[in-house]
């Protein structure tokens, strides 16, 4: 991933991350792909995550390219997205063509010599279906205690199946694994799981989801927009909220609990 960016907001490093549904093989709620972070990463290092990164120089390149009705912006947010799922994980979301296990495999070997999805898909006759990308959500944690703040778009994906192969990048991550949102909260208060805030609120907000459609029903009801963090004083303790209008069922938690799991 490219360090610097002549699109990178000063007041935040623009990243794309994305959640990525498939059917639980015996039934029940769906399962969403989690990577385990390396704990030598600067940034939420040994945390479980969702796949994704900051959004690179090549990305905004290949949306300029592109022809659609979103802003260049947002087209360059969904490459990154599907470009750090293919990288990070190897699946191939947002493709249209012939993706299977092999020719996946063989795009994300291209991918990581290449660095850039540009010349991926034209050697493997893909495009792109930026739609199959859905805007979730947008997270900008202010904190000028923080060296780095990525302001991060997080998107919805849906492998129908998921009966593909998947691999972790080792050289960012330890682990990749598939698991249900409550699952990975019931983890994360065991201490199985280390996860950082705005990956707690998510997961409580995609737990109430039955399937995709439930999802996608959920978005369009409350459409993506800015979360950032703010302390409240609530009878002589501090709190750490989000706004409550964003579609999230837990929106204040006591600041003293927040680094738990």
């Amino acid at each position: 991933m490219t360090e610097n960016s002549p699109h990178t907001n000063p007041d935040g490093i623009p990243a794309a991350t994305v959640v990525v549904f498939r059917r639980s093989p015996v039934g029940g709620a769906p399962e969403l792909l989690m990577v385990t972070r390396s704990r030598n990463m600067s940034f939420a290092g040994g945390m479980a995550v969702f796949p994704g990164g900051r959004v690179d120089h090549a990305d905004f390149e290949l949306a300029s390219t592109l022809a659609s009705d979103l802003a260049d912006d947002e087209v360059a947010h969904r490459v990154a997205a599907i470009r750090e799922t293919l990288e990070e994980t190897g699946l191939a979301v947002g493709i249209v063509g012939d993706v299977t296990s092999e020719t996946a495999r063989k795009a994300r070997d291209l991918l990581l010599q290449q660095q850039a999805l540009a010349p991926v898909l034209e050697t493997m006759d893909w495009s792109l279906d930026l739609s199959a990308i859905l805007p979730f959500s947008r997270w900008f944690p202010k904190n000028e205690k923080l060296s780095r703040v990525f302001d991060t778009r997080f998107y919805l994906a849906d492998l129908g199946t998921g009966a593909v192969d998947i691999a972790v990048d080792e050289t960012e991550n330890t682990k990749l694994y598939w698991i249900t949102a409550q699952g990975a909260l019931d983890a994360a208060e065991t201490g199985d799981l280390s996860i950082i805030y705005p990956t707690r609120r998510n997961l409580e907000r995609l737990a109430q989801f039955g399937d995709f459609a439930e999802a996608a029903d959920h978005c369009a009801n409350f459409p993506s927009k800015m979360i950032t963090p703010f302390i409240e004083e609530r009878d002589g303790a501090r709190w750490l909220c989000i706004p409550d209008d964003a579609g999230y069922p837990v929106f204040a938690e006591p600041l003293d609990t927040v680094a738990r799991g």
